[in-house]
C-alpha cells in the first residue's frame, strides 16, 4: 500500500485499501489450495473474494471512476474490463468448484491481474482521486459506500 499522497487519510480510500489488502490476503490462500490441489478450497476463496469485490467495484465504478473518467478515459475503461474479466473468472465458482481442469490455473493466473490491478489503483487512481475530487465528490463517494456497504470490520478492531 502506498503511504506516501496521504491518500488513506480519506475514510473512502482507506476503505477501499483496507479492502484490497484482504483481497490481497485471501489470493495468497488461493495459491496455497492451489498447491494443495484443493479445488473446493480455492472455489470457496473465489466466492469470499467476490463478496468482498462486489461493494468495493461498485463504489470504483459508481463513484470514483465516473468522477475521473474526463480526465483519464483510457485508464478508467481498462480498470473497468479488468473488473468484468475477474468477476467472470470469479464468478465460475459460484456455485462450487467448477468442473472445467482448466478453471484452477485460470483463476491463479487472474489472480494474478487483480493483483497488478489493486497496484494500479493503489499508486494511480487513488492518487489522482485524492489530487482532483473536492469535498462534495468525497461526500457522494461516502454515500455510495453507506449504501452498498462493506464486508470490513470497522477501523480499529
Amino acid at each position: 500500500m502506498c503511504e506516501y499522497c496521504g491518500c488513506q487519510a480519506v475514510t473512502a480510500i482507506d476503505d477501499l485499501t483496507r479492502e484490497h489488502d484482504l483481497v490481497v490476503n485471501l489470493i495468497g490462500e488461493v495459491r496455497a489450495a492451489h498447491a494443495a490441489t484443493d479445488t473446493a478450497r480455492m472455489a470457496e476463496l473465489a466466492r469470499q473474494i467476490t463478496n468482498v469485490l462486489e461493494p468495493h467495484t461498485y463504489v470504483e465504478e459508481h463513484g470514483l471512476f465516473p468522477m475521473l473518467a474526463a480526465d483519464f478515459p483510457d485508464q478508467v475503461m481498462a480498470l473497468q474490463a479488468d473488473h468484468r474479466h475477474i468477476e467472470a473468472v470469479l464468478g465460475e465458482a459460484g456455485g462450487g468448484a467448477p468442473a472445467d481442469p482448466g478453471w484452477p490455473a485460470r483463476l491463479v493466473e487472474t489472480l494474478h491481474l487483480l493483483r497488478e490491478h489493486i497496484l494500479k489503483e493503489q499508486d494511480g487512481v487513488f492518487p489522482a482521486a485524492l489530487a482532483s475530487l473536492n469535498p462534495e465528490d468525497w461526500d457522494a463517494v461516502d454515500t455510495l459506500r453507506a449504501t452498498v456497504g462493506t464486508l470490513l470490520p470497522a477501523p480499529g478492531r
